[in-house]
């Protein structure tokens, strides 16, 4: 039976006998996707290539359930040994002597053991996730190479065979060179998902032997300096070997969590086992506030901005343990001061397109949970626009952002932060797997001057700049970025109030001298050049880059559904 696929619609798929995708149907193995269910992954050699019936019934999402299932573990595995050691405190409380020691030392030693499950368990969370991400991506080619048959008049049949559809009235001589581009568009979506397949059979036999061997000892080298490059931080993990980098990654959690030049998968393994003691230092803050009863004024600020916090990253928590969207990658946490964080979506190691977001004033781990969510929008629409290509969107907020006005009319936390920013930009660099992804750094508000400065004096290791709602990105002129002109994007809403930040020295200027011929034959910037707090308006002509634009959502719509901006962005993250 021939079944016309033009619709991408699964179901004309199943008329053809295929049946429904489901966890249980398709899996990993020797015989490629459809072999096998989630947890059922089986050790052997590239199998026979994927077929196009299998890959059109895969779902990914079931993937990504089941790697989050894993990853769920590891709360048991948490309250399991925090058992162990109550049980321990009290042993020790009501007997001693060398009995007691030894049954000490062996509780010691179990709970070491249970603990060492931890990152094994996030490890296979994290091959399920990225093969679920490559068979979507799979998918998104598969229905495009349909669509492009249905375009042409085409027939797909169940087997991915492709011919000319027997209803028209007669064959056209350009269907030989049109069946020929599904043809190739069809094996490049197969060969990609045969690809992923035996690369994740592969990872997860490796991780299977590892667990079984333990990867005891420290590593003999030594650690990075304090200010090792990126590079020179890629280098050293490098040259360790798989079992050493799993050690460091139990035991000294808080240098690989922070490393910059350590691949991304490590880096969140090494977080996400720090999560719980995160929040044991916030719940011990809040502790000690409480101890003056009734608490002073002071003391109400701060238990409520405490609160925040807590409630931030426990909702961060939450979208680190779903199963909803893309994988959530923890690459840093500090709660302390307002709190820092930085969240990719999707992972940047395996990406073609990856953007940076760096969100303005008053961001903090409190409201981290939403910022997260405009990169989300980001990254659902460039998988709207083009699902045959894997992206991933990262929330940098590893900066101290203002939170007053008497803060944010200064340059000195964007100066602050550019270091870090270009040392981010360049580990991902570093760590990317394949061909070099495209880099795009979109700043918002405040966060937009911290990009503009980090490009400014340092560089950024990236291929676009994106500024949106921006008072100025302490620069005259797009080339003063250190990027080609037209690759420096910025858009300002109509009614963002951001425009009407002039600069200090504009405010007590005459209004008339904006439109005066003698303002114009001395070189005065007037209002058409939009002299901005921190510099010219991105958004300006004069500025010498390129402009997309935006609806009237004022200074925090430019993600809101239906937002021209929104398309903007996701546009450029993907090169188009």
């Amino acid at each position: 039976m021939t079944t016309q696929l033009g619709t991408g619609d699964p179901a004309l798929l199943r008329t053809a006998g295929t049946g429904t995708a489901r966890p249980g149907t398709v899996g990993v193995g020797t015989a490629g996707v459809g072999s096998a269910g989630p947890g059922t992954a089986r050790s052997g050699t590239a199998g026979p290539a994927v077929g196009y019936d299998q890959l059109w019934a895969a779902d990914p999402g079931a993937w990504r359930a089941a790697g989050a299932a894993w990853a769920g573990l590891t709360g048991l595995v948490e309250r399991r040994a925090g058992e162990l050691a109550e049980r321990a405190t009290a042993l020790r409380a009501g007997w001693s002597g060398p009995a007691a020691t030894a049954a000490g030392g062996r509780l010691t030693a179990l709970r070491g053991e249970l603990t060492s499950i931890a990152p094994a368990l996030i490890e296979a969370d994290q091959v399920l996730a990225d093969y679920a991400a490559r068979l979507a991506t799979a998918k998104g080619r598969l229905a495009a190479a349909v669509a492009l048959a249905d375009a042409s008049g085409l027939l797909v049949d169940r087997d991915g065979r492709v011919g000319a559809d027997p209803a028209r009235a007669r064959p056209s001589e350009r269907d030989g060179p049109a069946a020929a581009r599904v043809t190739a568009a069809l094996r490049g979506a197969l060969g990609l998902a045969g690809a992923a397949d035996r690369a994740v059979t592969a990872r997860l036999d490796e991780l299977t032997t590892a667990v079984g061997a333990g990867w005891p000892g420290t590593p003999s080298s030594g650690r990075p300096a304090t200010d090792a490059t990126a590079a020179q931080v890629r280098a050293w993990w490098a040259g360790l070997t798989p079992a050493e980098r799993r050690w460091l990654v139990a035991h000294e959690p808080a240098l690989v969590g922070r490393l910059d030049g350590v691949p991304v998968a490590a880096r969140d393994q090494a977080n996400r086992l720090l999560l719980g003691a995160r929040r044991a230092e916030l719940l011990a803050e809040r502790g000690r506030l409480l101890t003056r009863v009734p608490p002073g004024p002071v003391e109400t600020i701060r238990l409520h901005a405490l609160d925040g916090r807590l409630a931030g990253l426990d909702a961060l928590a939450d979208r680190l343990t779903g199963s909803a969207g893309p994988r959530a990658y923890l690459l840093g946490l500090d709660p302390a001061g307002e709190g820092r964080v930085v969240v990719a979506l999707g992972d940047p190691d395996q990406a073609d397109r990856v953007l940076t977001y760096v969100p303005g004033m008053t961001a903090g781990l409190d409201d981290a949970p939403g910022e997260l969510g405009r990169a989300a929008r980001v990254l659902e629409r460039c998988a709207a626009l083009d699902p045959g290509e894997q992206s991933a969107a990262v929330l940098w907020l590893d900066y101290d952002a203002p939170d007053f006005l008497h803060e944010a009319v200064t340059a000195g936390q964007a100066r602050d932060a550019g270091p870090a920013l270009h040392l981010f930009q360049e580990g991902l660099r570093a760590t990317h797997d394949g061909p070099p992804a495209r880099q795009t750094v979109l700043g918002h508000s405040y966060g937009s001057l911290v990009v503009g400065t980090a490009a400014r004096d340092h560089g950024l290791a990236a291929d676009a700049l994106v500024f949106v709602g921006s008072p100025g990105v302490g620069v005259a002129h797009a080339a003063e970025l250190r990027l080609p002109p037209e690759q420096v994007w910025a858009s300002s809403a109509p009614d963002d109030a951001i425009r009407l930040a002039r600069p200090p020295g504009e405010l007590l200027r005459p209004p008339l001298l904006d439109v005066s011929p003698l303002a114009a034959a001395l070189g005065l910037p007037g209002r058409g050049e939009h002299e901005l707090w921190f510099g010219r308006d991105p958004a300006a002509a004069s500025f010498g880059g390129q402009v997309f634009p935006s609806g009237r959502h004022g200074h925090t719509g430019y993600w809101e559904p239906g937002n021209p901006a929104l398309d903007g962005m996701a546009r450029i993250v993907l090169g188009r």
